[in-house]
């Protein structure tokens, strides 16, 4: 009886986050849609997307439930893979990689990492952890080659979450990656208003270019041209001064939350940032172990961080791996994988 009111209790968890994302991403097709017959614009970026982050999800919880350690390996190889060919498979010239394209890499490539991480924790045989970690740290490596520094740093620090979140309780845990996802936010904001001292923007516009910089200021003075419906999906491009002048032209500022206060408005931030507290949720009630809950949550982070300093979001390949990545972490394995699983649930939920 009382395995069977825990089932019911997992089951009742599951479905309350399950319908949560479905009316998280049905809003943000939805406002989509909304602020593009408003102003002429083009939602079929952000409709791709929402498509995408569905079916990763999807066949996350699939894959995870029929084979908990197979599925996010694969992960982790494809990941790595897709990585290590992205001059070749990505759009745009094959003689140098554009910059937008070296931050998909790095988040490919922390996606790997967690999903390399997700696996060890996964698996039982201690060979076989130890030989997943070693494929974690192989990405960590290979960020080293293919992409900015800003990436190696982001997967090592995927890794030396995972190898610590044995010793974590969950929602402290989540609470601290969404307080990290929050100050990385309010300061590429706080950078974007020039609210910043001189000496700490003069720093940070260094690291960022002041190219980058100038799309965020765009950015905002779109939002604050219409802040309930911003100037339409897709038109930042034609809006942008900054944009206009690049070779080869912007279509995008480089910044997930900046563009859709640009192009959707307070609205569409607000939905943005509904989607990842939605993850997090999905991790806080998933009935996996708490090792594999904050791992995924830590690769997301750290791909809300390139995504807050990027244009990463617009790559299919990427908002794919990121829903794959969370349904595999929010799957119920048809056997659970641990040895020690009523030791992880009674640490995990005190």
């Amino acid at each position: 009886m009382t395995s069977a009111a825990g089932a019911a209790a997992d089951g009742e968890r599951r479905n309350v986050s399950d319908a949560a994302g479905v009316v998280v991403l049905g809003a943000c097709a939805a406002w989509s849609l909304i602020t593009a017959a408003t102003h002429d614009g083009r939602p079929e970026g952000v409709l791709l997307a929402v498509l995408a982050v569905a079916a990763g999800y999807a066949s996350g919880r699939i894959c995870g439930a029929l084979l908990p350690v197979a599925a996010p390996c694969a992960a982790a190889l494809a990941g790595l893979g897709l990585a290590v060919a992205a001059p070749h498979t990505l759009p745009g010239p094959q003689i140098a990689t554009p910059p937008g394209h070296l931050g998909a890499v790095s988040a490919l490539l922390v996606l790997a990492t967690g999903a390399a991480c997700c696996a060890a924790w996964a698996a039982r045989p201690p060979l076989l952890r130890l030989a997943l970690r070693a494929l974690a740290a192989g990405s960590t490596a290979a960020s080293l080659v293919l992409g900015p520094i800003a990436g190696s740093v982001l997967c090592a620090a995927v890794l030396l979450c995972s190898l610590a979140a044995d010793h974590m309780r969950r929602g402290v845990g989540l609470a601290g990656l969404a307080l990290t996802t929050a100050v990385v936010t309010g300061t590429a904001w706080a950078v974007a208003e020039n609210v910043l001292p001189d000496g700490l923007a003069d720093s940070l516009e260094g690291q960022l270019s002041g190219h980058r910089v100038g799309l965020w200021r765009d950015a905002l003075l779109l939002a604050h041209r219409d802040p309930a419906l911003g100037v339409g999906p897709g038109r930042f491009a034609e809006l942008s001064r900054t944009a206009s002048q690049a070779l080869p032209a912007e279509t995008r500022p480089h910044s997930a939350p900046l563009q859709q206060a640009a192009e959707q408005g307070l609205v569409g931030v607000v939905l943005l940032a509904a989607v990842f507290c939605w993850v997090l949720y999905a991790l806080w009630r998933t009935p996996r172990p708490t090792p594999v809950a904050l791992t995924a949550g830590a690769a997301l982070t750290g791909l809300a961080v390139l995504a807050t300093v990027g244009n990463v979001l617009s790559f299919t390949t990427v908002t794919a791996g990121a829903g794959l990545l969370a349904g595999l972490a929010t799957a119920r394995p048809l056997g659970y994988e641990t040895p020690d699983t009523t030791t992880t649930r009674a640490r995990e939920h005190r």
